[in-house]
């Protein structure tokens, strides 16, 4: 990991152990920054008895929590660092006294300026693992549990990060063609659905919301696996495609059910298995929570092949940044 990035998360963590005790977490953002953010609310809620909650930033503010205090951390995120409601959340767990720590891709922002503690990554292809967002975010999460509950699960998951490069080289090399032959069969498709929950929730609900609905405007919804049987399964039929990402954890139980009875009765079942993952170097207790990155790999390759099939490049919007709203 770079020295920079390395020395704003021990700054953030230094600041977390100087605001404890911590009565919350909050995790606030929008669209992709906060399902990028859903691991470390799933991690933090597993691992330790201080509750944590993950918000659009918009919510957070209009929810006005009755928790939210001096002894809360909310933690942001937005890439660009200029989203109006991530800033405006950052700036309201301010004025309630909160330690406002701020993921973001960019060097100066107002997000930046709002919040008291800011720790940066890098973005795009070539990107070693570590200096990502999500790798950066994992460095911070698991410092931040060494630094309240000492324990050297912490400080292998930590450390993990540093050598997950070479497991996301080879999970791009596994489902590179097999996203291809995916997209192939999908790209006329004017509706898919996904499906997942655990540590993938947020990968499955950007895949829905980010990749499908925004980047290619394919029709699309995100399932919890848990909740397809109240409700959202009266939909499946033969011709309904299905993305279902089943993990590695004991949530896998719920994705299975969802898979089990889509593949009944759907004929374009098609499933991102953490079963497959190749985690050699990762160690058994921390490979679920590693997983969701390769999920992510996974679901990336997909969007990346949906553009190649369908002429659509992932960067073209329509309203987007075009207009106010």
């Amino acid at each position: 990991m770079q020295k920079q990035f390395q020395e704003e998360i021990t700054a953030a963590v230094s600041a977390v152990k100087a605001q404890q005790p911590i009565s919350h977490f909050y995790f606030v953002a929008c669209g992709g920054s906060l399902a990028f953010m859903q691991p470390a609310e799933f991690i933090f809620t597993k691992e330790l008895t201080t509750p944590a909650t993950i918000l659009p930033a918009r919510e957070f503010v209009t929810r006005e929590p009755k928790a939210l205090d001096e002894h809360s951390v909310v933690v942001s995120c937005s890439h660009s660092g200029t989203t109006p409601e991530t800033v405006e959340a950052t700036k309201y767990a301010a004025k309630h006294g909160a330690l406002t720590i701020a993921f973001t891709n960019a060097e100066q922002s107002p997000l930046a300026e709002a919040a008291a503690q800011v720790i940066h990554y890098n973005w795009g292809k070539g990107t070693d693992a570590s200096d990502l967002n999500t790798g950066v975010l994992y460095g911070w999460l698991f410092e931040t549990l060494n630094a309240l509950q000492p324990a050297d699960k912490y400080v292998r998951g930590r450390q993990a990060i540093e050598t997950f490069e070479p497991v996301v080289a080879k999970a791009r090399v596994q489902y590179t063609p097999i996203m291809q032959q995916w997209a192939k069969e999908l790209k006329r498709e004017k509706l898919i659905y996904a499906i997942g929950s655990g540590v993938n929730t947020g990968e499955v609900y950007s895949f829905s919301a980010c990749w499908l609905q925004e980047m290619q405007w394919i029709n699309s919804g995100f399932i919890h696996s848990g909740e397809f049987f109240h409700g959202p399964f009266e939909v499946t039929d033969f011709d309904v495609p299905f993305v279902i990402c089943k993990g590695i954890g004991k949530s896998r139980v719920m994705d299975e059910r969802a898979a089990t009875f889509a593949k009944r009765f759907s004929k374009k079942v098609y499933e991102v298995d953490g079963a497959d993952f190749d985690m050699s170097g990762v160690d058994e207790d921390l490979q679920e929570y590693y997983s969701q990155i390769i999920s992510g790999i996974a679901f990336g390759a997909l969007a990346e092949a949906l553009a190649y099939e369908r002429g659509h490049s992932l960067d073209v919007r329509r309203y987007m940044w075009h207009l106010d709203y």
